[in-house]
């Protein structure tokens, strides 16, 4: 800036004009021009830039919003009908589970492995890496980096040991990698370390800033779903059909339950006023008392749980592949009400100002396979009521900030605005 206003002014003299020409860094005007005619003019004011848009400060780190895995916001004032913004499709293979946000910015991942990272304002991609090896989960975000847990290369068949990678949120530059056994499951980041499970039967804990071993813990069999924490406890489900709670600082097991006839766990725990939710394989969603493991109560669905639990108001909302959304009263189990999809139900829903949005798969299930079922459901909280559908879904469906609601579909992300 100093360079150039020397240069002006010498030019300037070099003319023979005779205004002072008056330069400084907060712009300004030039003296007054006097024209051959006598009249006095100004030059006119520079435009005043327009402010950029500041990101939203609200930020949805985790998978289930919150470390509990409740996927319940607090209140948003974003209600349907929507419009579109804008669309991101990534390399048109499935987007399985949907992205975080932080600092105005999307992060997500695909069954190809190609990551992401979207601004939330304008859908614009602002830097994309490619990795060998599928992304099956959402990420999770904090003090700008991003952590992703990778399966095997594509088609995700899980013969591979694979890792959990550390990326810087703005470039997306890997800072470490660490190396596991196939993990599907979206990472936890919660004081300073990174939770996970992987398919070699382990519960792990990393730092966050290093990447290194805090501890281990080994279960049954596959853990395949995500970890929850709660008051200094990590909630782990495994396919062994026992679910552990792990102190979170040394990996010590403080119970487990579960175990013979509960079938294969596959959903992420949710963990809401002393109680932790959890559905099976064969077909029941459990509650038990987050602080001794004693089972509280089972209920029955008509098929596979594979749906993690959302906890809002006292209610459990969760998914069953036998096509229905179930409003459970998390005291008791008792069914509130039920909403029919046509559709199996497989990711979990989420509570966004009283209402519950969920999504039917059109291939999830080797029993049924329908492209045109892949659709996004808004109900009432209160009464399943259907409040708005979506053309687009597959897993789970949406997450938000205070501007914009974020849709996943089968290949794309939607930004969305109420009309």
């Amino acid at each position: 800036m100093r360079r150039r206003a020397i240069i002006l002014a010498a030019a300037l003299l070099v003319g023979g004009a005779a205004a002072a020409l008056l330069i400084s860094r907060g712009g300004k005007e030039s003296a007054p021009h006097t024209t051959s005619t006598g009249r006095t003019t100004r030059p006119s004011p520079r435009p005043k830039p327009k402010p950029r848009p500041r990101p939203s400060r609200f930020s949805w780190p985790v998978y289930g919003f919150d470390a509990a895995r409740t996927h319940a916001a607090p209140p948003l004032a974003l209600h349907p009908p929507f419009r579109k913004l804008w669309t991101v499709h990534g390399d048109w293979s499935l987007i399985e589970f949907p992205p975080v946000l932080e600092h105005g910015r999307l992060f997500l991942g695909t069954n190809h492995g190609l990551v992401l990272a979207v601004q939330a304002l304008s859908g614009r991609v602002l830097w994309h890496r490619q990795f060998a090896g599928c992304v099956a989960a959402s990420p999770a975000v904090g003090d700008g980096v991003v952590y992703l847990g990778f399966m095997d290369p594509p088609p995700c068949t899980g013969t591979e040991p694979s890792f959990v990678a550390a990326l810087e949120a703005r470039t997306g530059r890997t800072l470490w990698r660490f190396r596991a056994g196939v993990v599907e499951t979206p990472p936890l980041l919660a004081g300073g370390r990174v939770y996970f499970g992987s398919w070699d039967h382990r519960v792990y804990a990393v730092d966050a800033r290093t990447g290194r071993l805090a501890w281990s813990f080994a279960t049954g069999d596959r853990v395949k779903a995500g970890v929850a924490l709660a008051d200094g406890t990590i909630f782990a489900a495994s396919y062994d059909g026992r679910l552990y709670a792990l102190d979170a600082r040394s990996g010590r097991l403080r119970w487990s339950a579960g175990g013979g006839g509960l079938g294969g766990l596959y959903a992420t725990p949710s963990v809401e006023h002393g109680r932790v939710f959890v559905g099976s394989t064969d077909g029941r969603v459990y509650a038990f008392a987050a602080r001794t493991g004693v089972p509280l109560w089972a209920t029955a669905t008509g098929s596979f749980v594979y749906s993690p639990a959302a906890l809002s108001g006292g209610t459990a909302y969760v998914g069953s592949y036998d096509h229905r959304l179930y409003a459970l009263s998390q005291a008791t189990g008792a069914i509130r009400w039920t909403f029919d999809a046509g559709a199996p139900i497989s990711g979990a829903p989420t509570v966004l100002d009283r209402l519950v949005y969920f999504s039917t798969c059109g291939s999830c299930s080797s029993y049924e396979s329908n492209p045109r079922a892949r659709r996004t459901f808004a109900v009432d909280a209160h009464t399943g009521r259907l409040v708005w559908r979506f053309p687009d879904g597959e897993y789970s469906p949406v997450i938000a900030d205070r501007e914009r609601v974020y849709l996943t579909g089968y290949t794309a992300v939607y930004g969305l605005v109420p009309r």
